[in-house]
């Protein structure tokens, strides 16, 4: 393991400068809006400001399986927000999410708008309200529960641990990339393990946990994130394996993954969406 013991940390942390590498030029110690800007609203029930990171899809997969099972109200319009130039620091999105992270919803079907933020608290609130993708029996109910704060609560050693370390930090630092390649692998093994026998995340039914959890494991295992699936032996996980290809190959999911994107292949771009031919038109 690399020796390095130069670095003391100050008594007192200040922040001088950016800490370098991508994502760099956003990342602030302070919250709050940085400049004044309305967000556009369009004419669905539901707005939508998101993007298509493994956070942002959660919710546009949530939004086009609801339409899938003929769920009108689960209309929506969605706003690319790019977290590269700073859109989520402006006035109108930090009115819906004073943490400045995507995504951020507002239901505009009730009489007084619903703010909602966090991607769980999006995918519980339309679960709960259109009563779908949620399991009706209290003790399953539960179990779904818990597996979707499980998510909450694990992707950031995935994504900010991991992730940061191996694909985006400036400095390659082996002791980082060994924890949280530690870390990553062994909540691999933990949904391996559930998985087994299990044809989803809580059994036979499909649910708002498998949504949560396939957006950061599913894609990380498919290779579709970080391009780590080698490094982590990701081929090893089996039972993972087939649940993520499994859920990729669900009409609904090959809608929601594309929208908000704005990278990648251009029959995988739909930046913005205000109705279904929004994304029929890449798809056909």
């Amino acid at each position: 393991m690399q020796d390095n013991n130069d670095y003391v940390p100050p008594k007192v942390w200040k922040w001088e400068a950016e800490s370098g590498g991508t994502w760099a030029s956003i990342n602030r110690p302070i919250s709050g809006a940085t400049h004044e800007k309305e967000l556009p609203v369009g004419k669905q029930p539901l707005q939508l400001y998101s993007l298509a990171t493994p956070n942002g899809i959660k919710v546009t997969i949530m939004l086009e399986e609801l339409l899938a099972l003929g769920v009108k109200e689960a209309e929506y319009d969605a706003y690319l927000i790019n977290i590269g130039e700073g859109d989520q620091f402006s006035s109108g999105f930090v009115d819906i999410n004073p943490n400045s992270k995507i995504p951020a919803l507002l239901d505009n079907s009730l009489e007084v708008p619903q703010k909602v933020f966090e991607s769980g608290a999006i995918l519980l609130y339309l679960a709960e309200k259109f009563g779908h993708l949620i399991p009706a029996d209290f003790a399953k109910r539960t179990e779904c529960m818990s597996w979707l704060f499980w998510q909450m609560g694990s992707a950031p050693y995935l994504g900010g641990g991991f992730g940061h370390f191996y694909a985006y930090a400036p400095v390659k630092i082996e002791y980082c990339i060994d924890r949280f390649t530690m870390e990553a692998k062994r909540q691999l093994d933990v949904l391996d393990r559930q998985l087994e026998g299990n044809r989803y995340i809580c059994g036979d039914e499909y649910s708002i946990a498998d949504i949560a959890i396939w957006s950061w494991y599913g894609n990380v295992a498919l290779n579709e994130a970080y391009n780590a699936a080698e490094f982590l032996d990701a081929e090893s996980y089996q039972n993972v394996i087939r649940w993520a290809k499994d859920i990729k190959d669900r009409p609904a999911v090959k809608r929601g993954r594309i929208v908000n994107r704005s990278w990648g292949e251009e029959s995988e771009q739909v930046p913005e969406r205000h109705d279904a031919s929004d994304i029929d038109a890449k798809l056909k």
